[in-house]
């Protein structure tokens, strides 16, 4: 099964009430967004100062703030 089936069938999994699934959903999830910041920051210019880790932070906390995402 590829990543992002995984990732689809955890998510429903937990939307329907499977708390374990989140539990495997989380590094899955913060892996893929890990690397994709680690992308983009590539492409920033020299000298910035911010970190994969924070940028994934950073959506962390806008997407824990919506009213009922629909995931």
């Amino acid at each position: 099964m590829s990543a992002t089936h995984e990732v689809t069938r955890l998510l429903i999994e937990w939307a329907n009430g499977n708390q374990q699934a989140l539990d495997k959903l989380t590094p899955l999830v913060y892996r893929e967004l890990r690397q994709l910041a680690a992308s983009c920051l590539r492409k920033e210019r020299d000298g910035h100062t911010l970190q994969p880790t924070a940028l994934v932070h950073e959506a962390y906390l806008r997407l824990v703030n919506l009213k009922s995402p629909d995931w």
